[in-house]
């Protein structure tokens, strides 16, 4: 190739990587939003990530996760389960 070629292509080049790196730079918001929308085997969210703080979910998640929470810790009875019987 030419050298009066090569400046051109090369302008070119630079051009449009400098403005395809400006791409991810524009909103901050739209790229906090598309990260929820990739799938969890593509290294997103996964299922049982907690909901975002403003989302109609993030007001109940609070609650649903103390109940689940102190429902672990209610449990079978170590005094009258089998295993108890057989140590005495």
């Amino acid at each position: 190739m030419p050298a009066s070629r090569r400046v051109p292509a090369l302008a070119c080049l630079v051009l449009l990587s400098c403005s395809l790196g400006g791409c991810g730079s524009i909103s901050s918001f739209m790229a906090g939003g598309m990260a929820d929308l990739i799938p969890a085997w593509a290294g997103g969210l996964p299922a049982d990530a907690p909901p975002r703080p403003g989302s109609p979910e993030y007001e109940a998640y609070p609650k649903r996760h103390e109940q689940q929470q102190s429902g672990a810790m209610t449990g079978p009875d170590p005094a009258t389960s089998p295993s108890a019987e057989a140590v005495r």
